[in-house]
């Protein structure tokens, strides 16, 4: 997806562990005996990463070791996205590297549930090598394969397992998967058919978790699903317990239980994915304390109500400006970040417009932006008047234009403010690090000079620290610390 922010591709893939994972110690097996070492490649977006650790930390409950390269893995799994075409072929390359590299592959994620337009298994028509395929969050499916075809060790070290699993962030941030699936059909979208309707997880279970990586020494916690605002629509919103006391499965009673645990190890609590029902409204005063942030990632996808409409949007799309513009009146000191689709089939010149007007008025503060793609398996696809591909390139490049201006007259307005920053990386000349405005990759950044006067406040990667704005571009901040 291209964004104003120049990051990382979300789709980069990682042999074993990534290098910023939390270390586990294992130790050397008894003489005679050889953990089985499996390499784990992974692609697609935080919901994958979940996944992901999911399956490392049932790899390290049963003893295997994760392998830092090819040609010491036993096998290697590779969890896949199959969402729109470029991710389906980097899928596809990673799974043929895999398999050339060590001949011994498994494969799961978004693209195992993906069938070609003969209805045929896309992964297995191109790679027949592979040795199983699954769908996404398919733990148990998995370590089936994993065991058939490298049986698991006589002695496991369970108890070497940390509470909070096994992590590919780094430690001092972590996502927090509240659901799967999705109830929603839009028509660009084919994730439904990959990863089903929405299962809400239990909220005990879900505050366990947060609780667990709060002990772990985790200070920022992103929630994520494919639909936050919708959590527990699927059981009712069923009331479960959290300390011996009540607690309705839903949005805004979660938040808030978050914001009470972020608050007794000082941590932070980030919001994604959140879809803009009126319900959206009750969660804004809990962003008052510092633990839950003022930020809300909001996948709009366009303003026109037309196009929202061939779109098959969840929610009053024409009400999103007014709802923004409440919330700021609540907080204004929230971030909205959010994605749009550019030249979605049968979009006018018009209603192209009529999306810039709204960006205006909306002062979005992070945006990325599609230039629409056909996605195999959509309904999109079958939709009258398709945009030609460089007018939908064009319009693209001028709702990034226009959100770079916006961006920049934004973030200028912080010059001389203090902000709370988390701190991601400290090197020679300068720590990187993110304040409230800024999720992790796909946001900006704020560079603090390092203090060379004795005394000052020392910058460590996974700290807080106070920060005065110096300068600011239409991506980062540059600042001092206090």
């Amino acid at each position: 997806m291209p964004e104003l922010r120049r990051n990382p591709s979300a789709n980069s893939s990682s042999i074993a562990a990534a290098a910023k994972a939390p270390a586990i110690v294992i130790p050397t097996p008894a003489a005679g005996v050889t953990a089985p070492k499996v390499g784990f490649v992974s692609l697609g977006c935080p919901k994958a990463l979940v996944d992901s650790e999911q399956i490392l930390t049932q790899l390290r409950a049963e003893g295997y070791q994760t392998a830092k390269s090819y040609d010491g893995a036993d096998l290697v799994i590779v969890n896949t996205c199959g969402f729109i075409d470029a991710a389906v072929q980097e899928s596809l390359d990673a799974i043929g590297e895999a398999l050339a590299e060590n001949g011994k592959v498994i494969v799961t994620g978004c693209l195992g549930a993906k069938k070609d337009a003969a209805g045929d298994d896309i992964i297995t028509k191109v790679h027949p090598k592979v040795l199983a395929v699954t769908g996404p969050h398919a733990v148990t499916e998995v370590m089936e394969s994993v065991h058939l075809h490298l049986p698991k060790p006589h002695d496991p070290f369970i108890d070497l397992v940390p509470d909070h699993g096994v992590k590919l962030t780094p430690k001092h941030y972590a996502y927090l998967k509240i659901s799967e699936g999705c109830n929603h059909r839009c028509s660009f979208c084919i994730i439904p058919s990959m990863r089903g309707d929405l299962v809400s997880r239990r909220i005990d279970e879900v505050l366990l978790e947060a609780e667990n990586l709060f002990k772990a020494g985790v200070k920022e916690l992103l929630v994520i699903s494919q639909d936050t605002s919708a959590y527990g629509v699927d059981v009712k919103f069923r009331t479960g317990f959290w300390n011996g006391r009540p607690i309705k499965t839903h949005m805004t009673q979660l938040v808030e239980a978050l914001g009470q645990l972020a608050r007794q190890y000082d941590a932070w609590v980030r919001l994604h994915y959140v879809y803009p029902y009126p319900h959206v409204d009750q969660a804004i005063p809990f962003m008052g304390d510092g633990h839950v942030l003022p930020y809300l990632d909001i996948p709009m996808q366009h303003a026109h109500p037309d196009v929202l409409k061939r779109m098959k949007r969840p929610a009053s799309g024409e009400k999103n400006l007014e709802r923004i513009l409440n919330w700021r009146k609540m907080n204004p000191d929230l971030t909205i970040r959010s994605t749009f689709i550019a030249g979605f089939p049968g979009e006018t010149e018009a209603e192209f417009e009529y999306l810039l007007d709204f960006l205006k008025e909306a002062q979005i503060d992070r945006l990325g932006c599609f230039a629409y793609s056909p996605v195999e398996g959509a309904t999109a696809n079958e939709l009258a008047n398709p945009v030609p591909e460089e007018v939908r390139e064009e319009r693209r490049a001028r709702v990034m234009l226009l959100q770079e201006e916006i961006s920049a007259k934004r973030l200028q307005a912080k010059v001389g403010k203090t902000l709370r920053v988390l701190v991601d990386e400290v090197v020679p000349r300068e720590a990187i690090g993110r304040s409230a405005a800024d999720a992790p990759e796909i946001d900006g950044v704020v560079h603090i000079k390092r203090p060379l006067v004795p005394g000052k406040q020392k910058l460590a990667v996974g700290q807080f620290a106070d920060v005065v704005v110096t300068r600011a571009d239409a991506h980062d901040l540059w600042a001092n610390p206090l």
